[in-house]
């Protein structure tokens, strides 16, 4: 059963309950770091590199194919997709689904688990995700994926964090002490304010092309920052598509990946959006 959310005062004391201080502490490690070993231009552009391959898999991977199934893909894949999303530190691949599926069924309502609309900017960013309330997988609302074990092992708390340690350690073996700071660290802080800003900013900025039923907008400059994901309001539209930015101006650099994998033959059956099947339709008969 769906519970409605604590209201802010209780989110607010949970932003630095016992159990926050791993967030903030890579925040500190990052200020301290680079206090420590000063400002590095070339380490820096290393960041905002490893931000932008990881984000494109946390939004391939955990949102487009395992929330939504915009695509098929064998099970070795499905795999390592799941591995290479986890490897973001938000958690567990099921848990991830859950959560998400959770939102788009209760889009801005209040048992969405995180409404920028109804519970404000704070909240939708960071505090839902902080409280005590999102520990929890929600296994039949990801039923389809529960089904594989391997999954289930990924997702399990013991678990959820060893492919982030293992990423951290290549960062380390690669960089030594720099490259775990702003390869393994930095990029992780980045990635996980660019993922949340979808759910904060976008349900709060932008423009509306479509009548939905919740708040979702899109925003050009999000869609930069998030590989695609910044038109939001075209996901809400029809949130198994493939391709959110359906016009040829709205980068969508994620969805230029997949089709990249698609020809590759390790991904298939990209699913589309009506209106750009629509006129795929109207351009074959003309």
């Amino acid at each position: 059963m769906d519970l409605v959310l604590p209201q802010r005062p209780s989110v607010l004391r949970a932003y630095f309950s016992s159990g926050t201080w791993p967030f903030w502490a890579f925040h500190l490690i990052i200020v301290g770091g680079i206090a420590h070993y000063g400002w590095s231009g070339k380490w820096f552009l290393t960041m905002l590199a490893l931000y932008f391959a990881r984000m494109t898999v946390v939004t391939a991977g955990y949102h487009r194919y395992f929330s939504h199934r915009s695509f098929k893909t064998s099970r070795w894949f499905q795999f390592l997709l799941a591995l290479g999303a986890q490897s973001s530190a938000q958690k567990g691949v099921l848990w991830w689904a859950s959560q998400h599926r959770r939102h788009h069924k209760h889009s801005d309502t209040p048992q969405d688990v995180h409404s920028a609309h109804l519970r404000g900017f704070w909240y939708a960013h960071i505090g839902w995700i902080l409280g005590p309330d999102c520990d929890d997988t929600d296994l039949s609302r990801v039923s389809d994926l529960a089904r594989y074990p391997e999954l289930r092992v990924l997702n399990h708390p013991a678990v959820r964090l060893l492919p982030a340690a293992a990423f951290a350690g290549v960062c380390y073996a690669v960089g030594g002490m720099p490259g775990l700071l702003w390869g393994f660290f930095g990029s992780t802080v980045l990635l996980w304010h660019g993922t949340f800003t979808i759910n904060s900013l976008s349900h709060m900025y932008g423009s509306r092309r479509y009548e939905t039923s919740d708040n979702s907008r899109n925003n050009w400059l999000l869609a930069l920052i998030t590989t695609g994901e910044g038109w939001h309001n075209n996901h809400h539209h029809f949130q198994s598509s493939a391709r959110q930015g359906i016009r040829w101006w709205e980068v969508d650099t994620t969805y230029y990946f997949l089709r990249v994998l698609s020809a590759l033959g390790l991904i298939w059956d990209l699913r589309a959006h009506p209106d750009e099947a629509r006129s795929h339709r109207r351009a074959a008969t003309a």
